[in-house]
């Protein structure tokens, strides 16, 4: 399995651009949009996620709304599997099944199809966004997927915001993977 070096992931890192104070004072918001529009880089990490999960012998990828979408798609085609959306409460069709999760002041909620697995038993599924935080929507989303009887494989992040701890909460369901600790 190919492995990122320092220099890879030093390059990677300096395509994402920090906004400050945003949404609120005091965050250092992570703007993958540069990343994304930098076609060396993109194309950098993508070739190293098939890389790293072409052998996983995977049925789906999942990516978590919205910016889990992106890679999650571009991989799922990579690899030739399905790719599954988990998406924000009520922006589903169909019948789903949501999971709720504690949020700074309140609750949110994501959701997946009730069939979203049902081609395959057991189906081997890598879940994926962009960036764990204090990993709420990543643990709910990991729940989720255990909930429909789908085989969580591996949980992977491009950035783990490591002083917010929340990959330890992802870790009960599944191994994680994360390409830059911050």
């Amino acid at each position: 399995m190919k492995e990122l070096t320092a220099k890879d992931k030093e390059f990677l890192l300096n395509s994402i651009r920090n906004i400050y104070d945003f949404p609120k004072e005091g965050i250092v918001f992570k703007d993958i949009t540069t990343l994304l529009n930098n076609k060396e880089a993109f194309n950098l990490l993508m070739t190293h996620l098939e890389d790293r999960y072409k052998e996983y012998n995977l049925d789906y990828v999942a990516g978590i709304d919205s910016r889990g979408f992106i890679f999650g798609a571009v991989l799922a085609d990579r690899l030739n599997v399905g790719f599954v959306p988990v998406r924000k409460k009520g922006k589903l069709p169909g019948t789903t099944v949501c999971e709720k999760y504690e949020l700074e002041y309140g609750f949110d909620e994501v959701e997946i199809h009730l069939d979203a697995f049902n081609e395959k038993k057991d189906a081997r599924v890598l879940l994926i966004d962009d960036l764990i935080a204090t990993g709420g929507t990543a643990n709910a989303a990991a729940k989720l997927i255990k909930n429909v009887k789908a085989n969580l494989v591996e949980v992977c992040f491009l950035l783990n915001l490591t002083f917010l701890d929340g990959k330890k909460r992802v870790e009960e369901h599944a191994n994680v993977y994360t390409i830059l600790d911050i």
